[in-house]
């Protein structure tokens, strides 16, 4: 009896989460879906080549992250709210709710940038992340094509400061709704600027993300390392990284970088010493040979 109330002590959470993800992914499909085929900006299949590699990497993407963020951040919250002054704390927590909410997106916002710019100059750092970038075509799935080492790095990096600042604020007595904005409304933004979807939105490209923006990212051909800001374009701008031409979207998606394929190769190899740190080579293809912009919304 006691071996089976342990079991189910560490079982029932997990299945909770594995059901959480299983709805989540039926309203993403619900979503997604009719939109990519009514919108496509690539004419491809729903089951494309990839797709259930893809899929099993959105369920762990969604339960793996957790075991390893969890202890990471508790640690650092302590760490913080031993150094930082209660005072700041206690200041910032007096500010309502939906203004602290807003700050958070804008310093999460920096951090998750130079986290994942990190990711992308740091050979180290960069064997995980080329998981991401080895997709070659991009749909809304595409958002959870990440290891978990890569997952929890960019998380620690864009919690942090929120948590130096006092903007998300574990250590409260209270349950603090602020980090949990901040990881659903960043992943949901996530889901959309992968997707495949032509649509075009004027000037709001300056202040928000869009697939035109993101695709940028992934383009296999140059310019490369570009368009690091999930959510708000202007911190490219700021740190000397945007590109995103109104006449354009990129022709071709993936990477040069090694990246072993199936499953279980992709999750161990990144773990595995490796003689030579893996790099970014140089692409064999021009931005001329990107495609002229599709429709604008």
């Amino acid at each position: 009896m006691e071996i089976f109330a342990r079991l189910q002590h560490h079982l029932l959470p997990l299945a909770l989460d594995f059901l959480r993800l299983c709805v989540w992914l039926v309203l993403l499909v619900l979503v997604f879906v009719p939109l990519e085929r009514a919108f496509a900006l690539h004419r491809q299949k729903v089951f494309r080549k990839t797709f259930f590699s893809d899929l099993a990497w959105y369920f762990l993407s969604g339960l793996l992250p957790s075991p390893l963020l969890v202890p990471s951040m508790a640690a650092i919250a302590w760490l913080l709210h031993s150094v930082v002054p209660g005072a700041l704390h206690a200041r910032v927590a007096a500010m309502p709710v939906a203004v602290r909410f807003a700050a958070s997106m804008i310093v999460g916002e920096i951090g998750f940038y130079w986290g994942h710019r990190s990711s992308h100059q740091i050979p180290f750092l960069w064997r995980f992340h080329a998981i991401h970038h080895s997709a070659e075509e991009m749909d809304w799935l595409v958002n959870t094509r990440a290891h978990p080492v890569d997952l929890v790095f960019t998380r620690l990096c864009g919690f942090v400061p929120l948590y130096a600042l006092g903007l998300a604020q574990p250590m409260a007595n209270r349950l603090d709704v602020v980090p949990m904005l901040v990881i659903v409304t960043s992943t949901a933004w996530g889901f959309f600027i992968h997707a495949n979807l032509n649509w075009r939105f004027g000037p709001v490209e300056w202040l928000v993300s869009t697939p035109a923006f993101h695709h940028w990212h992934h383009t296999y051909s140059e310019p490369l390392n570009k368009n690091f800001s999930p959510m708000l374009p202007w911190v490219d701008r700021l740190f000397g990284t945007y590109h995103a031409p109104k006449a354009q979207w990129p022709s071709r998606y993936g990477t040069d970088a090694p990246v072993p394929s199936g499953l279980a190769a992709q999750l161990l190899d990144p773990l595995l010493p490796k003689a030579t740190p893996p790099a970014m080579p140089p692409r064999r293809e021009t931005a001329a040979q990107a495609e002229p912009a599709a429709h604008s919304l």
